[in-house]
């Protein structure tokens, strides 16, 4: 299982937009191409005007294949530039679970 932990850093005062577009628009696209969305949350204290979102796929190959088909549909990329302009930054981390990890989500 392979874990894609993002982080998103929003322009201040495209925070509400931005949630709203992505409940409304992105994730139902998402969920076609990205599979298993395990987690969906904004950030409570630290760096704030952050969302985080993490999606399970069974290994590298997986996810490369889901994210090549999400780019190659036309309303993916109408709303990437919609959604672009009200993200400051962006991280991604790759997380492989060790053997003894309770995450069973891919």
């Amino acid at each position: 299982m392979l874990l894609d932990h993002r982080v998103y850093t929003i322009h201040p005062q495209y925070i509400a937009a931005f949630l709203e577009l992505v409940e409304k628009e992105i994730l139902p696209i998402q969920a076609e191409y990205c599979g298993n969305l395990v987690f969906y949350s904004t950030v409570a204290n630290g760096p704030l005007n952050r969302v985080v979102q993490v999606w399970a796929y069974r290994d590298a190959a997986d996810r490369d294949a889901r994210r090549g088909r999400l780019w190659q549909d036309e309303r993916w990329k109408q709303l990437a530039v919609r959604a672009l302009p009200m993200i400051q930054n962006q991280e991604n981390w790759l997380l492989a679970p060790t053997a003894f990890s309770p995450t069973k989500w891919a």
